[in-house]
């Protein structure tokens, strides 16, 4: 078994769901609001140290996964447990102390943060809501030497968000979401708004935050290239389920479903004749509503290997820990 499965699980999520209520304006008011399942059934294990990689197309749900771990969206169904205490079933109070172990660095750096407070404020905010009898000048300690880790000078404490560049205000986001020392940072697509140097250097400084302060991370992204450099593991989703979960070597290099098999052949080589030589499995038909997705398998009606069972049963995550898969048509691993 993986040294990383011998560790202390953070997080556990069983059979989360996340389903929204949606009213068509051409329906008539008596007529029953339709359902979106934005997230259907994903269950799985973070442990200590380890970073999990989430990808899938746009819609798939990865970004309501990481919102119903943290809160911000409210979950429908299933279990959310942070160090084995069910976070959806706390009070008010209980999940705001849980929150300063989980933090967030969202996708667009510059829409997170505040433009009426300069950097040293928005790094602090975080300070003064969970140690509000912190002295002034303690704070002001700690976020200089915050700024110093993620590579921006103190000096800069008092200038405001618009005068930085993207990256900047990505470090500033990362800052923030470090300066109460949490155990867990789910990263929401923190570089697809950046310069492809500029997310090298991003998810560089994030690999060495995590040696240096024993972070776990959930980074989501669409960049396969991105994921699998800063990964342990990888969860493949598509349409708010998981179909694939595995060690980053075993889901890159044989990738069992045929969704999965899709999207690892569009990553590109760095090796122009096998680039150029290389087959591209391109799916066909259009990516199903998630207000009605298909019966059984929710990836049938683009699947080259679907069969009659695929529409009358819904497959399982089944396998070990170093891979699991979810599909009729494969054996568990």
């Amino acid at each position: 078994m993986s040294a990383v499965a011998e560790k202390k699980v953070l997080l556990e999520i069983a059979d989360l769901k996340v389903h929204f209520e949606i009213k068509d304006g051409r329906q008539w008011f008596w007529q029953p609001a339709k359902t979106l399942k934005a997230v259907d059934g994903v269950s799985l294990r973070l442990y200590e140290g380890e970073t999990l990689g989430v990808v899938g197309e746009s819609g798939c749900g990865k970004s309501t996964l990481a919102r119903a771990i943290i809160g911000l969206v409210k979950a429908t169904e299933g279990r959310v447990a942070w160090l084995g205490r069910d976070l959806l079933g706390q009070s008010e109070e209980e999940w705001r102390r849980a929150r300063s172990d989980i933090q967030m660095i969202f996708q667009d750096p510059l829409a997170s943060l505040n433009p009426r407070m300069t950097i040293g404020d928005i790094i602090a905010e975080p300070l003064r809501t969970y140690h509000p009898s912190m002295p002034r000048q303690e704070i002001k300690d700690r976020v200089k030497t915050m700024m110093m880790k993620v590579g921006l000078l103190p000096n800069l404490i008092n200038r405001y968000p618009h005068e930085f560049s993207g990256g900047q205000c990505q470090r500033i986001g990362i800052a923030r979401a470090l300066i109460l020392e949490p155990k867990l940072i789910i990263c929401d697509e923190p570089v697809s708004a950046l310069d492809v140097s500029i997310q090298a250097q991003v998810v560089n400084l994030l690999q060495q935050l995590q040696r240096e302060m024993g972070l776990s991370l959930i980074f989501i992204a669409h960049d396969l290239a991105v994921v699998k450099h800063i990964s342990d593991r990888v969860l493949v989703m598509y349409l708010g389920h998981a179909v694939e979960l595995g060690t980053y070597s075993e889901v890159y290099n044989h990738p069992q479903h045929p969704y999965t098999r899709a999207l690892m052949s569009a990553v590109p080589i760095p090796d122009p004749d096998r680039e150029r030589n290389k087959e591209i499995q391109l799916l066909e038909g259009e990516l199903p509503s998630p207000i009605n997705p298909p019966s059984g398998c929710v990836f049938r009606t683009r699947c080259p290997i679907a069969g009659p069972e695929c529409a009358k049963t819904r497959p399982l995550l089944e396998g070990s820990f170093r891979h699991a898969v979810s599909c009729l048509k494969v054996d568990p691993l």
